[in-house]
């Protein structure tokens, strides 16, 4: 019997520009202050040129996306890595701007796709979204799930048009995502502790974001609850900040 093959380690080169795009709804959203001045923290020693903007409409929340994308495809210099962060609160698929008006999240996330985008074709785009998917709220188990094992296979020649992607929402399907008035969210404070205190790929990272969530203890009402970020990922290499 053979022995397996190993993966290639073949990383993403990060050796060009890295540009953020935060989209941040404050209104009626207590400690978003605090998330913002962390994530500019993270993006100032991870190297990246950030832009925040703040209290977006939704018709603003796709606008700044496509500005951001039609300035990315005019630079004449190589764009190794883009993070779009989108805080505001929500529904499963949809985001609701300051205007109260909601914008699909599935429209913004096309904006940087493989045909849309020539400047991030195949490279790693990263969106953060911190917002509720649903009302349900989660009181925990006293079991733990099993592990989920995902295998890559390899690439052709040809990419298809959804590839280099990577999602982190702050909570699972249906369910709400928290904030501390003062302290801002769990979600965007432990990511950004990971992602500046710790070395490795992202999907390493992300584990250790989810595994600091899941230990956490939440109190909401007078009670507690239990949160975990989750991670949908379509990249075919390894993603490293540090």
């Amino acid at each position: 019997m053979s022995n397996p093959r190993p993966l290639e380690e073949e990383a993403y080169d990060m050796s060009g520009a890295r540009l953020a795009l935060t989209l941040c709804v404050t209104k009626a959203r207590e400690g978003s202050e605090a998330d913002l001045d962390a994530l500019e923290r993270m993006f100032q020693q991870l190297g990246f040129e950030s832009t925040m903007k703040r209290d977006p409409t939704a018709q603003q929340f796709q606008e700044e996306l496509e500005k951001f994308q039609q300035a990315m495809d005019a630079r004449e210099d190589l764009v190794s890595c883009a993070f779009v962060v989108l805080m505001a609160h929500g529904v499963e698929g949809r985001l609701k701007g300051e205007d109260e008006q909601m914008v699909e999240l599935e429209s913004l996330f096309q904006v940087l796709n493989n045909k849309n985008c020539q400047a991030l074709k195949a490279r790693p785009k990263v969106y953060i979204v911190q917002a509720c998917r649903g009302e349900q709220r989660d009181p925990g188990e006293t079991v733990g799930s099993d592990d989920i094992m995902m295998i890559a296979k390899d690439s052709p020649e040809t990419i298809p048009t959804y590839t280099d992607t990577l999602h982190i929402y702050s909570t699972v399907e249906g369910y709400i995502a928290y904030r501390h008035d003062k302290e801002g969210s769990c979600f965007i404070q432990t990511l950004v502790d990971v992602f500046t205190e710790r070395r490795g790929p992202i999907l390493e990272l992300l584990t250790e974001v989810t595994r600091r969530m899941a230990e956490a203890e939440l109190v909401q009402e007078g009670r507690t609850r239990k949160v975990n970020p989750e991670i949908q990922s379509t990249l075919r290499k390894r993603l490293y900040l540090q």
